[in-house]
């Protein structure tokens, strides 16, 4: 192990179970399933967030005008499907002509399952924001729609008003917590979280929740802050120099936990 990791020697109890606060894998290869076999651990998911779209309703309340625009910008899933249901709840037919900018291929081709893609002006980067907004750059004449959620990041609003692009935001879908009232009395050595959503999910469904001798695992800087502004004690913080997945940080943990050479 990297000498530049430490982690806190009194909490370096023994794992036998780990909570992944994220929907169970549908990949039977995942990593997080060999984790469980090498280590002989218990690894359960359980995601503490959950999308919920905005009504046709509260939508019309932010006065965007979708046919207004030339091209779409998507950065999920999740955007993909509460942009065409609102299309379809407000009568909305989408014109051949609109582009469609995806923040991954993933994103773009999951597109075909409201639209005939290979007929359409797509644009794909291949996972991340910075490529994303230079596809962006090199169309800066287009009039732009970012359907979105409540809770989102600020690169490529930041990035569209430093432009000055014919911007617009949407909100069409929001982050809420998920009801984990059945793990009230469940206990496991480390939780694993991936969004400050997921933190104030933990605590609006659990206001006393007490750390004891539970781990914390957090991915990202934002979610290693909102776990330390929350009061908890932060002892994995993924990604790691040489474990750029939160599976790989916690396979170190574990390796160093349960004394495994």
């Amino acid at each position: 192990m990297s000498e530049t990791i430490k982690f806190d020697q009194e909490r370096l109890n023994k794992v036998s179970s780990i909570l992944v606060s994220q929907s169970r894998p549908a990949d039977e290869n995942s990593p997080y399933f060999e984790l469980a076999r090498k280590y002989n651990i218990k690894v359960d998911f359980r995601p503490f967030i959950k999308v919920d779209g905005v009504s046709f309703k509260e939508f019309r309340k932010q006065k965007v005008t979708i046919l207004d625009h030339t091209a779409v910008i998507f950065t999920s899933r999740n955007a993909i499907d509460h942009f065409f249901r609102i299309c379809q709840e407000g009568r909305v037919e989408v014109p051949a002509d609109m582009k469609y900018f995806c923040i991954s291929e993933q994103t773009a081709n999951y597109l075909q399952k409201y639209i005939v893609i290979r007929k359409r002006k797509i644009f794909a980067g291949t996972k991340t924001a910075a490529e994303l907004i230079e596809l962006i750059r090199k169309h800066k004449n287009e009039k732009f729609l970012y359907p979105c959620s409540d809770v989102r990041k600020n690169d490529i609003p930041e990035f569209a008003d430093i432009e000055d692009l014919h911007f617009t935001e949407a909100t069409m879908y929001q982050t809420v917590s998920a009801d984990l009232s059945d793990l009230e009395d469940v206990y496991y050595d480390i939780i694993a979280f991936f969004s400050p959503s997921g933190i104030k999910s933990l605590f609006e469904n659990f206001p006393d929740f007490k750390q004891n001798k539970t781990r914390i695992a957090a991915f990202g800087p934002t979610t290693a802050k909102a776990v330390e502004d929350a009061g908890l004690f932060l002892d994995i913080q993924a990604p790691l120099p040489n474990a750029p997945s939160m599976n790989g940080a916690l396979e170190l943990y574990i390796q160093k936990a349960n004394n495994i050479q």
